[in-house]
């Protein structure tokens, strides 16, 4: 019977995580062994009784210590080094990678596309393209695991996690959870579907699944809430998806995504997915400098999609004005 040791490699990170895996492996039976047998060797060498020379006890030895503590210094420090360097790649996605948003809820893996293709505890991916996931969770702490990528990070309510990979095998591979999230945890798993790019550009340009349903994209998807919750009413802005004519009593959010923003009391913060997030929920949080605390939270009136849907809107939004920014 075929058993595999590990599942299949299949990713760009695959290789390099079991090579630390097998050398922690080695190193750890290594070093038990030459404990183990030169505890026995000592044993049976000074055991009661031996013929030995027990006159001049040897009570230390500076060559043996220098030995000990030098060897498995240099040894931690060395390992230390390359899995530190390939957890600080895993961390940091590369500018071109594909993004894919991901909602955890109990007990559901819910992904988004770009151009609005929706699926649930299924994910489908282009083969040697680099891909970055977006992901929160809608309730409790989640975690993302695929053990033919060997990736693994959690899903964390309130605020965004980001796991990127490159599939590097075409194939269907499992994907779980491995966060204990509650009584039905076990059966929150789906699959990763790696397809060749151009079969992927076909399932992606055709809906995915649903075949002919027409899938509106995650940008025009969030225009529709922008306006259906009134948002132009307070930021004036424009897009490459329409005008937005409003009397600007909010800031404008032209240019805002990536931008530095200026805050009351002085500090500066970057206009990332987290900020956003923020000023959306939680708006009274951080006051852009120059504007009052007027804007409602809309915390409990939208989804986790749809402020993910607002966010992908707002980066399309086109150049920054002179007072641009985000409340």
């Amino acid at each position: 019977m075929d058993i595999p040791l590990l599942p299949e490699q299949a990713s760009s990170f695959a290789v390099e995580v079991d090579a630390i895996y097998f050398v922690l492996w080695a190193l750890t039976i290594f070093f038990s062994f030459l404990v183990m047998a030169t505890l026995f060797i000592l044993a049976y060498r000074y055991r009661r009784g031996a013929r030995v020379d027990r006159t001049r006890p040897v009570h230390s030895d500076v060559r043996i210590e220098l030995i000990w503590s030098i060897v498995p210094l240099l040894i931690g420090l060395v390992v230390f080094v390359w899995s530190a360097h390939l957890y600080a790649r895993t961390r940091i996605p590369p500018d071109d990678a594909m993004q894919v948003y991901v909602i955890g809820k109990r007990w559901m893996w819910q992904m988004q596309h770009m151009n609005g293709v929706r699926e649930n505890a299924e994910l489908h991916l282009p083969v040697n393209r680099n891909v970055k996931l977006t992901m929160i969770s809608q309730d409790v702490i989640h975690s993302f695991y695929v053990p033919a990528f060997r990736v693994k990070h959690d899903v964390v309510p309130g605020t965004y996690t980001v796991l990127w990979f490159k599939p590097t095998r075409v194939g269907r591979y499992r994907l779980y959870c491995s966060q204990y999230c509650g009584t039905q945890h076990s059966q929150m798993d789906g699959w990763v579907t790696v397809m060749e790019p151009d079969a992927f550009e076909r399932w992606l340009a055709s809906g995915g699944e649903k075949g002919s349903e027409k899938t509106v994209g995650l940008a025009e998807a969030g225009k529709q809430v922008f306006d259906r919750m009134a948002c132009g009413s307070c930021h004036g802005s424009s897009s490459k998806l329409g005008p937005i004519p409003a009397p600007q009593r909010g800031n404008s959010l032209n240019g805002v995504f990536g931008s530095t923003v200026k805050l009351k009391g002085g500090r500066r913060v970057k206009a990332d997915e987290e900020y956003l997030r923020e000023s959306i929920l939680r708006p009274n949080e951080k006051i852009v400098d120059g504007y009052w605390a007027i804007m409602p939270s809309y915390e409990g009136q939208l989804t986790e999609e749809q402020v993910l849907q607002l966010i992908a809107y707002m980066k399309t939004l086109g150049k920054a004005e002179p007072a641009g920014g985000a409340e």
